[in-house]
Formats: structure tokens, sequence, C-alpha cells
């Protein structure tokens, strides 16, 4: 069994971590750099650095900030928010990232996928879906739309199939938002991440709603045999409970081993 990652999430608007609910309503968490240091230290298998105002003054504050810890950590740094062309994702990596994360640009030009896989490879290019469920098909399965612009657009675009096309193009690892579940503490939205799961032969990062060390356990936990409560993604995103110090990274490692699961210590 491949080990499962935890994995950190800073939002970074105008050089300070921020965390809302349903990308909205967003609350003051911490320094970045202090921050990163302390789940360095604990144990983080990666760190995600999203910037969330997306423009080019806090793209630039953005990268400080990853050529800070850079220096000071030895963990995989992913960075996205703003990142529209390859020389975008060349700044992010001469800044010390190690792969970068892209969700509007592709929607709008799925060829930069291809791109930056060419460039960098695709163990480099993360393409992040920020899925919304919209209703049901004629079957009475769920259907979620990825969205752009930070959730606030409905593309229309189906998000399993999004996701499929993405990994044609390039794309190494997806990152699963579910802007339902964000920020809520509810519970990972476990139906989406099956669907993605089944669908991508890629490396699948859940993302949004992590409330409990149970609910870590369920999404990141193989499924069990006429089970639906278990998700078997790759690696879980987790803010909230680090920011606030509801838990710890040994924690959930500790917990989900307790479970059968395998993590890297």
């Amino acid at each position: 069994m491949l080990a499962k990652r935890i994995i950190p999430c800073l939002d970074v608007d105008d050089g300070r971590v921020v965390k809302g609910v349903k990308f909205q309503g967003l609350h003051d968490a911490g320094d970045p750099v202090a921050l990163a240091r302390r789940y360095n230290q604990e144990g983080a298998d990666e760190l995600t650095f999203l910037d969330i105002g997306a423009s080019y003054k806090s793209r630039a504050t953005l990268l400080e900030v990853v050529r800070q810890v850079a220096a000071e950590v030895f963990i995989p740094l992913c960075v996205g928010g703003g990142i529209r062309r390859v020389a975008d994702m060349r700044e992010a990596m001469n800044a010390g990232a190690d792969k970068v994360s892209v969700c509007t640009a592709a929607l709008q030009n799925p060829d930069i996928l291809r791109d930056m896989a060419r460039s960098y490879g695709s163990q480099c290019v993360v393409l992040s879906i920020d899925a919304k469920r919209v209703g049901e098909d004629p079957e009475g399965k769920p259907r979620w739309h990825a969205f752009s612009h930070g959730g606030r657009t409905d593309t229309g675009i189906d998000a399993i199939a999004w996701a499929v096309k993405a990994t044609e193009l390039g794309a190494g690892e997806i990152l699963l938002n579910s802007i339902d579940a964000d920020g809520t503490g509810a519970g990972y939205d476990l139906p989406l991440i099956r669907r993605v799961l089944a669908a991508v032969p890629v490396p699948v990062i859940a993302s949004g709603g992590a409330g409990t060390l149970e609910q870590i356990a369920q999404v990141l936990l193989p499924q069990e045999k006429g089970s639906e409560d278990r998700g078997n993604a790759d690696a879980a995103l987790v803010a909230s409970l680090l920011h606030f110090g509801k838990t710890s990274i040994p924690h959930i490692k500790g917990y989900i081993a307790s479970k059968g699961g395998c993590v890297r210590w």
C-alpha cells in the first residue's frame, strides 16, 4: 500500500494565511512562514500555498513567502493561484516551488497544461478543480461542475470529464476542492472523490471539509466491500484543523495508522 500524504494548505492573501467557509468569510489564520516551519517540524508530507488574491501584487507577495519557506523546510512545495502562463510557473519554480497548481487558467486555456508538462514534466503540474454539486443527471446520480475565479463562476463544465481531459493533456495530479464542503468541518465529499479517482490514472488530493480525525481517515482509507463511507484518496489537504490548533500532523498520522492506513513518519 502506498503511503497516504497529509498536506497542510495555506491560503495566502496579502502575506497572511486566511481561512473561510465555502470560499467566503475569510479570517486571519497566522503567519505563513511560521506555520510552514511548524508543519515541516511536525512531519507534513508536503505544503500547498494558494494565492487567493491571484493579482500580480499578491502573487509577488506569495513568491517572497515561498522563497522564505524554501530556505527553511525540506518537503515538497506546491504553489497555486494566479498561475496563467508557463512564465508564471517558471517564477514559482525559481522561487522554490516543486510543482504548481492551476485552476482558472487551465479552464480558459486547457493547452496550458500541455505546455507546462512539456516544460517541467507532468509531475510538476497539478490541476486544481473547484467543484460544486449542481444537481443530478437523468439517472439520479450527482453532478458537479468545475468553477473558476475562486469558486465564483460556474463554467458549466462537468468536473469529472474535466479531470479526465486534464490528465490527458498532461496534469500529473488532481487537487480536488469541494466548494460545498470547504471549511464546514462536516467531512470530505466522498462521492465526488470516488468518482474522480475512478476516472483518472493520476493521484488525487482530497480537499475541503476536514473536521475530525475520523473524517481524514475516511477519505484516505481504501473502501471495504459493500461500503461507501471511505474515499481512498492519495492525499488529504488539511487547513482549519491545523491552523487553529485543533489537532496536529502527528495526531492525524497516528490515528490513520491505528485504523490500518499507511503513512510516512
